[in-house]
């Protein structure tokens, strides 16, 4: 077995070195281990098509996220019709839901109002937005007539359209772990630098600051930093300090791993040439344990997204994170938390869906890059 196994890695890293030999570039590489990987070129599709759908969601929302009416409070997603009253097949279409109240039960129910059809178009003008918060249009995907209303997932507490707000809410909850990665992989690098290069006392005190950050509960403390932001600031405010205090609590594995690497690294043949050389500290860093450093700092950031969108959408379920008139799919959930949601508003659940997928997403695509950064994998 022990046998086998050896000879397995020897022809590994045979296959490696005669990939090497045809002149492919290390990033080459990757990509051909990468497609490889099933399951993550599959989370890499889905992820490419959840931030292609956060970028132009204004473009794909049927309404106005902000848009208010008191009667579709908790209206259910519309049925879609796709044939006529003869049975005949039809362009899809809707219709408006008229509010009524159940006289044994007292509660609300929607019942279609089959007096018109309100056919579903594509390209229709609606409401005014920013294409890509620069550009602006009145243009959207899909639509009905006017006069008509299509709730697709159903609406909010306050009658609000659930599918749109899904969309925008997609904007802050993948826009948060990338900004918020970004600056964890920006501190961490840093300090994790600093630490391997210099050593000695430099090294000792950060490793034991890094030590007591660690020892500290995460969850508690995300939640106690979030509390202490004034619920009177603006939502972008808000936004952005949420950022911050997601990335600035996690950098410090991330630290220690580069701190690994750079010792690891200041042990070879060609750091030692080098400062025998006369090579001076910065190109020593960003020539020399940088680049080392580089394709592990891409595995962790892929690994790390997942979390953060875990800890921004627990944060706003709890109701310390985004605010409106911002969305996020974990304040969309907070709707969701009274167990008759699962009785009789189960569309409320849909935003959790989408955590659920997007965090899986970016783990099987995480695993394929770490996969594939790996030599011997």
């Amino acid at each position: 077995m022990a046998n086998n196994d050896v000879q397995s890695q020897l022809l590994n890293r045979g296959d490696n070195v005669l990939e090497q030999s045809e002149g492919r570039t290390i990033a080459q590489l990757m990509w051909r281990r990468f497609r490889k990987n099933r399951i993550g070129v599959a989370g890499g599709i889905i992820v490419l098509l959840m931030l292609t759908g956060a970028l132009i969601a204004p473009f794909l929302a049927t309404q106005d996220i902000s848009e208010q009416s008191s009667l579709h409070i908790l209206a259910p997603p519309q049925k879609i019709y796709f044939r006529d009253d003869d049975g005949r097949l039809s362009r899809p279409f809707v219709y408006n839901q008229i509010k009524a109240r159940d006289p044994d039960t007292l509660a609300i129910t929607y019942t279609d109002d089959f007096s018109k059809k309100y056919y579903i178009r594509l390209f229709v003008r609606g409401h005014d937005y920013r294409l890509l918060w620069i550009i602006p249009s009145n243009l959207h995907l899909l639509g009905v007539d006017d006069g008509g209303r299509w709730n697709f997932w159903g609406t909010d507490t306050l009658g609000r359209d659930l599918y749109s707000r899904i969309l925008y809410g997609a904007q802050v909850s993948l826009s948060v772990p990338f900004v918020g990665t970004f600056l964890t992989l920006l501190i961490g690098s840093v300090i994790g630098l600093i630490s391997g290069f210099i050593g000695g006392r430099v090294d000792h005190y950060l490793q034991r600051f890094i030590e007591v950050l660690l020892a500290l509960p995460s969850l508690p403390l995300w939640l106690s930093l979030a509390a202490a932001i004034p619920f009177t600031w603006p939502s972008g405010y808000r936004y952005l300090l949420i950022v911050v205090i997601l990335s600035v609590i996690d950098w410090g594995g991330l630290a220690r791993v580069v701190r690994g690497k750079v010792l690891q690294y200041r042990g070879e043949d060609y750091i030692a040439a080098a400062q025998m050389s006369g090579v001076g500290m910065k190109r020593m860093i960003f020539r020399h344990l940088v680049p080392g450093t580089l394709s592990h700092l891409i595995v962790q950031a892929s690994l790390a997204i997942p979390g953060i969108i875990l800890a921004e959408s627990s944060l706003s379920f709890l109701g310390v994170g985004i605010t409106p008139p911002m969305t996020s799919w974990g304040l969309l959930l907070g709707d969701a938390q009274k167990i008759e949601v699962l009785v009789d508003h189960q569309w409320l659940i849909i935003p959790g869906l989408f955590i659920v997928v997007a965090v899986l997403a970016f783990n099987f695509f995480g695993d394929g890059v770490r996969d594939a950064a790996d030599p011997y994998s």
